[in-house]
C-alpha cells in the first residue's frame, strides 16, 4: 500500500483548498480542481480562468476527472484502514499516519510534522497541540461557565414560575371565596328585604281585607233589616183601610227608625297601596344596600406589596409582619417596604385620606410605576414619620424635616397631576402640611408603607345619591 501512494496526499490535493480532491473536474489546461472550489473561484468573475495557470477555460461546466476521483477514493479508503490498524484514528494524521503533534492556527486543525512542511500549510503558524488544547479547553470552560450560569438562572426562574403557578392557584381560590362571601351577603340582604316587603304587603292585605269584610257584613245586616221593614210596610199598605189606619202610627214609626243614609261608598284607603310597594322599588332597595357597601378611593394592589406586608381582605389597609414567600413578579418592589395602589393617574385631580393612627413608622405619597425588579430609579413624592419626626421623601433629594404641631392621625393626599402639585393636609384640623411641585410625565400611583404592626388604612369615601331632570 505504501508503494501505491509514494508521495502521500500532496499529489492528490486540490490547489485551491489544499485538501484531497472532492468531485474533481479537469480543465482544458489539464489542471484539476474540486468542483465546488472551482465554482467558488469563478463566482462573480466575467472570465472563467484556471486558478493555477490563468488560462481561460473553454467550458463553463468542465468534465469530471474520473481517474483522479477513483484514485482519491481509494486513497482515502486506504487511509481509514491504516488508521484502524494503528489502533486509533484520532492521534494519527489521516494523510501521513504520523503523530498529530502540532496545531495549525491558520486552518484551525491538528497536523503532523509532515503536514507542517507541506505546501498545504506553507507560511502557516503552528503551536504545540498540547498548548492549543489547553487554550481551547480554557475557551470552552469559559463558555461552559456562562452556560452553567444561564442554567442556574433558568432553574431559578423555573422555581419562581413554579411558585407563581402555585400562588396563582391560591390567589384564585382565595379571591373566589371572597367573591362568594360578598354575593352571599348581598343575596341574604335581598332575601331578607324581599321577605320584609312581602310581609308588609300581606299585612296590609290582611288589614284591608278584614276592614272590607267588616264593612260587607255591616251592609248585609243593614240590608236585611231594611228588607224586613219594607216587607212589613208593604203588607200594611195592602191591608183594609180601617186596619191600615189603626196600624198607621206603628208603620210610620218602623219606617222612620231606618232613616235614608247618605251615598254609600268604600272608605278612603280601602285598596292596596301598590305605588308604595312598587314605586322606585329597585332604587329604594339599592339605597338601603348602601349601608352594606363602602367605596374606597384607593384599592391597594397585592401584587406590588412588599413580602413583609399583609393586606386586608378588602385591600384597603396594610400591616407589617413576618416575611412571606411570594413570587418575584416584576411589579413587586421587595427592596422598598411599600405597596402601590391598583389604579394610577395620568391626568386630573384626585384625593384620598390615609388613617395612620398610632403607627410609629410610616410613609404616604405617590410613586411612578417600577416595571422591573431591582434598585432602579423612579420618581416618588412622600412624607414619612419615623423616630418621632416628619420628613419629606423625594427622589433624588435628601430628606427635609417638616414642622408639624400635633401628631397626625390621618393624612389627606391631594394630587393635581395637570398642575404638577401633590399637597398633603391634616383633615382633622384642615391644616396644610406640605406641597410638592413637579412636572409629571408618567402615571402616578398612590403608595404607602410601614414598619409597624399597627395598620395603615385608606379611609372609605362617603356614598351619596343625587338625581336630576333630563332636559
Amino acid at each position: 500500500n505504501e508503494s501505491k501512494f509514494p508521495q502521500s496526499s500532496t499529489d492528490l490535493s486540490c490547489p485551491v483548498c489544499h485538501d484531497v480532491f472532492k468531485e474533481p473536474v479537469v480543465l482544458s489546461c489539464s489542471h484539476s480542481f474540486c468542483k465546488g472550489c472551482l465554482q467558488t473561484w469563478w463566482g462573480g468573475k466575467q472570465i472563467q480562468d484556471c486558478p493555477v495557470c490563468k488560462r481561460r477555460s473553454s467550458r463553463s461546466d468542465p468534465p469530471c476527472n474520473l481517474a483522479l476521483k477513483n484514485l482519491c477514493k481509494t486513497f482515502l479508503l486506504e487511509c481509514d484502514q491504516r488508521a484502524t490498524a494503528a489502533g486509533s484514528d484520532l492521534d494519527l494524521c489521516s494523510l501521513h499516519f504520523e503523530k498529530l503533534k502540532l496545531f495549525c492556527l491558520d486552518h484551525q486543525q491538528p497536523v503532523c510534522l509532515v503536514c507542517r512542511d507541506s505546501k498545504t500549510h506553507s507560511n502557516h503558524r503552528f503551536t504545540p497541540i498540547v498548548e492549543a488544547a489547553q487554550d481551547h479547553r480554557e475557551e470552552i470552560q469559559k463558555s461552559l461557565k456562562a452556560l452553567q450560569e444561564k442554567v442556574k438562572q433558568f432553574k431559578h426562574v423555573k422555581g419562581n414560575c413554579d411558585q407563581a403557578a402555585e400562588h396563582i392557584n391560591l390567589q384564585a381560590r382565595h379571591t373566589e371565596r371572597l367573591i362568594q362571601e360578598q354575593f352571599k351577603k348581598f343575596r341574604e340582604f335581598l332575601r331578607e328585604e324581599e321577605e320584609a316587603r312581602i310581609a308588609a304587603l300581606r299585612e296590609e292585605e290582611e288589614q284591608k281585607s278584614r276592614r272590607i269584610k267588616e264593612q260587607i257584613e255591616a251592609l248585609s245586616r243593614e240590608t236585611a233589616a231594611l228588607s224586613d221593614t219594607i216587607r212589613a210596610a208593604e203588607e200594611e199598605l195592602r191591608a183594609e183601610d180601617v186596619t191600615f189606619m189603626k196600624n198607621y202610627k206603628a208603620a210610620v214609626k218602623r219606617v222612620q227608625q231606618h232613616p235614608l243614609l247618605d251615598e254609600l261608598h268604600l272608605l278612603p284607603g280601602a285598596l292596596i297601596d301598590v305605588a308604595k310597594h312598587l314605586g322606585n322599588l329597585a332604587f329604594n332597595i339599592w339605597d338601603k344596600l348602601k349601608k352594606l357597601v363602602s367605596y374606597s378611593p384607593v384599592i391597594l394592589d397585592p401584587n406590588t406589596a412588599n413580602p413583609e406586608f399583609f393586606l386586608s381582605e378588602d385591600l384597603t389597609s396594610v400591616t407589617h409582619g413576618q416575611r412571606q414567600r411570594l413570587p418575584e413578579n416584576p411589579e413587586r418592589i421587595d427592596y422598598s417596604r411599600s405597596v402601590r395602589g391598583w389604579e394610577g393617574f395620568a391626568s386630573g385631580a384626585h384625593c384620598w385620606d390615609v388613617e395612620v393612627g398610632d403607627n410609629s413608622a410610616w410613609f404616604v405619597g405617590v410613586t411612578e410605576a417600577a416595571q422591573r425588579r431591582g434598585c432602579i430609579k423612579f420618581g416618588f413624592w412622600q412624607i414619612e414619620y419615623y423616630n418621632d419626626k416628619y420628613t419629606t421623601r423625594l427622589s433624588g433629594r435628601p430628606p427635609a424635616v417638616l414642622r408639624v404641631k400635633r401628631r397626625l392621625q390621618r393624612i389627606r393626599v391631594h394630587l393635581d397631576w395637570n398642575r404638577g402639585k401633590l399637597s398633603l393636609f391634616d383633615p382633622d384640623t384642615s391644616t396644610h402640611i406640605h406641597t410638592f411641585t413637579h412636572t409629571f410625565t408618567d402615571k402616578l400611583f398612590p403608595c404607602i408603607g410601614t414598619l409597624n404592626e399597627a395598620p395603615l388604612k385608606v379611609v372609605p369615601g362617603k356614598i351619596s345619591v343625587t338625581w336630576e331632570y333630563h332636559s
